[in-house]
């Protein structure tokens, strides 16, 4: 078995060693036989013209007209700013693109009426399906006293639910179960002023649980996972049937922002997949017997892997073509190309357009925006995976524009100092996608994803890469969707210089057709082209 050297790691001794892992095989090369075949070019698809906000707390909607996302899809708002073009035109979002909105940001007493009962005979102005909400563990932590939602330890001391048939009569209702804060979720069909009389089912379009205590000691594990698959479970219950339910954690396999080679061998993170079993104390906190067999990821409507960057995938002057080294293109493609593997489950990513803290360089606080052509890259090669959704997320809610940078840009209001110019070139690239391909996106399209074929020789051999061979190649980024005889095609040379250029081949011989391109890069300009193929 070859084996090749990915990294130095110290030993509690101090002293250092390799760790050797096997690698994956290469693809195979296809040397093409006898003569090129003509080409045919693609259209490319128009940019459009505008020129980036520099005013601090602000961005336009504006720089591209009304579009909105095919209904296949779709696009959860939980950014920051949506407060700076409510007064103008409250359904802006929706036609940039969203589909829904968080309950954190929707207008009270419009979309969402947040003052006790709502006033008689009033309904939201949302549709079901335009409505999320992202469950944060304060909700089972403060709300309901349930410690297992900040500390995962605690799961052998959490109540499922108390027997109602050994309650004495006069006890008042013990709502710090788990089985009533899941339950009690039902009431948020109040806020949209369409409970029904009796029977009441929560009627959001989209409940996304952000928890965030999935990490547990190993002995506690069956617990844990007990937890989770009745939590989802009642949460559904409790729940329209048209109501999707999912969670940022578990998910099958989570990169944490890189793309290494080992990730394409990784197997099911054990959250998703453990089935519920008793445990010795399981029946007497009101475990009930009916989730024995089923785990999390049978119940859940959808998964959720995604990453958030740090600063180094937006540097381009730092090393990006090592199997360790971070790649912005690489990790968005790859973390979705591992997780189709492992689960058929719709997939909806958590993105952010900044950069997340961590320890690594320039990171530690949330300050670096998304570089252009990253920010339109995530609106548009995201859905070149064929992804069901995203949820575009901020720590920020509202914006004050034109503040003065404070002091310390770690203190309340930080996002006030930051350029947002980032959300435009987001919704540049989601116009340029869906306003004039979203005809391709009915359900009959077919992702090529890792079986996307390139040549980088002028055609003598072709190969076919998932993401993190495209990046140790260090090669042009291309990935195509075929639906019918139309092929629409994304490419980019990721962290090219402006002076650069690139080209780059791509063909798609199956099912009749024998189509072949070339394709121009300049610089790391996102491109996006389409074309009609002929058989023969």
């Amino acid at each position: 078995m070859k084996l090749i050297v990915v990294g130095l790691t110290a030993c509690l001794a101090g002293a250092g060693y390799w760790v050797l892992r096997p690698a994956l095989p290469e693809p195979t090369a296809i040397v093409l036989q006898g003569t090129l075949p003509p080409q045919v070019a693609l259209a490319a698809t128009p940019r459009a013209q505008f020129t980036p906000s520099t005013r601090k707390g602000y961005y336009s909607l504006d720089v591209v007209g009304d579009f909105t996302l095919p209904t296949t899809k779709v696009l959860t708002f939980c950014g920051a700013g949506r407060n700076l073009h409510i007064q103008q035109d409250r359904t802006k979002i929706f036609r940039r693109g969203f589909s829904s909105v968080d309950q954190s940001r929707m207008v009270p007493n419009v979309e969402i009426w947040r003052d006790g009962f709502p006033a008689k005979g009033w309904k939201s102005t949302l549709k079901p399906s335009q409505r999320a909400w992202i469950i944060y563990q304060n909700h089972f932590r403060d709300a309901f006293g349930l410690a297992w939602a900040q500390n995962s330890e605690k799961a052998g001391e959490t109540i499922y639910r108390v027997d109602p048939s050994r309650a004495r009569p006069s006890a008042p209702l013990n709502r710090n179960t788990l089985f009533q804060a899941s339950t009690e979720l039902r009431g948020g069909c109040l806020s949209f002023g369409d409970c029904p009389d009796v029977d009441w089912k929560s009627t959001f379009g989209l409940i996304y649980l952000d928890i965030e205590n999935d990490g547990i000691s190993v002995a506690n594990r069956q617990e844990q996972a007990n937890l989770y698959t009745y939590m989802i479970k009642t949460i559904k219950e409790n729940c329209s049937p048209q109501t999707l339910v999912g969670s940022i954690a578990p998910v099958l396999h989570n990169s944490v922002g890189y793309s290494r080679a080992e990730d394409y061998k990784a197997s099911a993170e054990w959250l998703w997949t453990m089935p519920a079993q008793h445990t010795a104390t399981s029946r007497q906190r009101g475990m009930p017997d009916e989730i024995v067999g089923k785990s999390f990821g049978d119940y859940a409507d959808f998964q959720m892997p995604g990453t958030y960057y740090v600063y180094p995938d937006f540097d381009y002057s730092a090393p990006h073509t090592g199997d360790g080294d971070r790649h912005w293109l690489a990790a968005l493609l790859g973390e979705q190309e591992v997780n189709m593997k492992l689960s058929p489950k719709k997939r909806i990513a958590w993105q952010w357009l900044f950069n997340t803290q961590s320890e690594l360089p320039n990171s530690a606080k949330a300050e670096h925006a998304a570089p252009p052509a990253v920010a339109e890259g995530m609106g548009i090669f995201y859905w070149f995976t064929g992804a069901f959704g995203v949820l575009l997320w901020d720590d920020q809610i509202d914006l004050t524009p034109d503040q003065p940078s404070p002091a310390d840009p770690g203190q309340k209001g930080v996002g006030n100092d930051r350029n947002y110019a980032c959300y435009e070139h987001y919704v540049h690239g989601l116009w340029r996608l869906f306003k004039h391909h979203g005809d391709l996106f009915n359900g009959r399209e077919t992702y090529l994803n890792e079986a996307t074929e390139c040549s980088y020789d002028g055609g003598k051999t072709w190969y076919k890469y998932n993401a993190n061979q495209l990046k140790t190649h260090d090669v042009p980024f291309v990935r195509a969707i075929v639906n019918g005889d139309q092929i629409l095609v994304a490419a980019t040379k990721a962290y090219a210089r402006s002076g650069q250029t690139n080209q780059v081949m791509l063909r798609y011989i199956q099912n009749g057709y024998n189509f072949y391109t070339t394709i121009s890069l300049k610089g790391d300009e996102i491109y996006l082209g389409r074309a009609t193929m002929k058989r023969g």
